[in-house]
C-alpha cells in the first residue's frame, strides 16, 4: 500500500522543489497549497492557513513572505485583531493559481481519459472517501505530527 502512496505522491510532484511554472514563475508545492487555499478561503488569517496544511507558523511566514516578494499574496491587518494580518492574493497571484489549477486538472484529466467509465467512476469514489476518513484521522491532515 506504501507504494501505491509514494507512486502518487512522486507522480503529483510533492517531492520536487518547483512543482509549477506559470509565465517564468516558479511555485513550489508548499507555495501552491498555500495561493489554492488563499484562493479558497475568504481573506483568512495566516494562522488559519497555518494550522490547515500543519505547518508552524514561522516556516509558514517565511513562504508568505516569499510570496508577498513574488507578488503573488498581499497581507493585510484584520479587522477582529490588529496584530495578525489576513491574506488576499494579488492579481497576480490569481493568474498564477488559476494556472496552477488548469495544469492540475489537465494532469487529472489526463490520468483519467485511459479509464472505462467505472474505473474512473471508481476511482474517485474511492479517494474521496480517503479524504473524508484521513480528515479524522490524528495523524493527517492539519495535524503537525503527520506520518511522513
Amino acid at each position: 500500500m506504501r507504494r501505491s502512496f509514494q507512486t502518487i505522491t512522486r507522480s503529483f510532484g510533492v517531492l520536487n522543489k518547483i512543482c509549477c511554472s506559470v509565465d517564468g514563475v516558479d511555485v513550489s508545492a508548499i507555495q501552491s497549497h498555500i495561493l489554492y487555499e488563499i484562493d479558497t478561503n475568504d481573506q483568512p488569517s495566516m494562522q488559519q492557513i497555518a494550522d490547515l496544511l500543519g505547518i508552524d507558523i514561522a516556516t509558514f511566514s517565511r513562504q508568505i513572505q516569499t510570496l508577498v516578494k513574488m507578488e503573488l499574496v498581499e497581507k493585510i491587518p484584520s479587522k477582529e485583531d490588529k496584530r495578525a494580518s489576513n491574506l488576499i492574493l494579488t492579481e497576480k497571484g490569481e493568474k498564477v493559481a488559476r494556472e496552477i489549477d488548469k495544469q492540475v486538472n489537465a494532469f487529472l484529466e489526463d490520468i483519467f481519459s485511459s479509464m472505462t467509465d467505472f474505473e474512473r467512476e471508481t476511482v474517485q469514489g474511492a479517494v474521496k472517501l480517503l479524504a473524508n476518513v484521513m480528515t479524522k484521522s490524528p495523524l493527517c491532515c492539519g495535524s503537525k505530527k503527520g506520518i511522513w
